[in-house]
């Protein structure tokens, strides 16, 4: 834990950017009727809200990627069919040799999830080419039960928010994300991290070791 709140207190350095990736997955739900649109109110008659039937259809899932610079005030969002460790490595790929191939390392804070790992690139690419993007890389994992502390999960909070609760397929919900994306960047919204290793050390003793004398 105090290892990445080390990292999150780092001063923003374009050359060791910091970024939080994660995933999450999205329910795919189409409509059997088509919603009735909402409706303003006017002075002679009231507004309405938009109105779903209660049936639906069920259109399998899509994975989210996130990546978020919190001190960048970036983020990228990818979707794909599963999250396999393969899809984890591309995207990681994606941010090397894209947004952050002027940077010197690309600084991960992660949680510990299995495909979290350089051994994903080489199941993803030849040797050299995984060796060449993990060379790329400083990683970072969040503690078991810590995964709170990547910040990619405020992002992903605010997205949730953002989306229609009824996505029927990936083409729709991938317009909606670039809208999304393009919002959240244009504004540079970005993350000010205030948990300080001080802080954990009062509010979490319970979690270090007790010293006996």
């Amino acid at each position: 834990m105090e290892d990445v709140l080390e990292v999150y207190h780092r001063p923003h350095d374009p050359r060791r950017p910091v970024v939080c990736p994660d995933e999450c997955s999205k329910q795919l739900i189409g409509e059997v009727r088509t919603p009735v649109p909402p409706r303003p109110a006017r002075d002679d008659r009231p507004g309405r809200v938009e109105c779903y039937d209660c049936e639906y259809v069920r259109n399998g899932t899509a994975n989210l990627f996130m990546a978020f610079e919190p001190l960048g005030g970036w983020r990228a969002v990818a979707v794909t069919d599963q999250r396999r460790r393969e899809d984890w490595a591309r995207f990681v790929r994606d941010l090397v040799d894209g947004r952050y191939r002027a940077a010197d390392k690309l600084v991960l804070v992660m949680d510990q999830l299995n495909t979290h790992s350089p051994a994903s690139l080489y199941e993803a690419f030849a040797p050299e080419e995984a060796k060449r993007i993990a060379d790329r890389l400083e990683i970072h994992h969040t503690p078991k039960h810590g995964s709170w502390l990547n910040m990619a999960e405020i992002e992903l909070s605010a997205l949730g928010r953002d989306l229609p609760d009824r996505v029927g397929d990936r083409a729709t919900l991938e317009r909606h994300l670039q809208a999304w994306q393009h919002r959240r960047n244009a504004a540079a919204t970005r993350a000010d991290w205030q948990f300080t290793t001080k802080d954990a050390r009062i509010k979490l003793r319970k979690l270090y070791p007790t010293m006996k004398e």
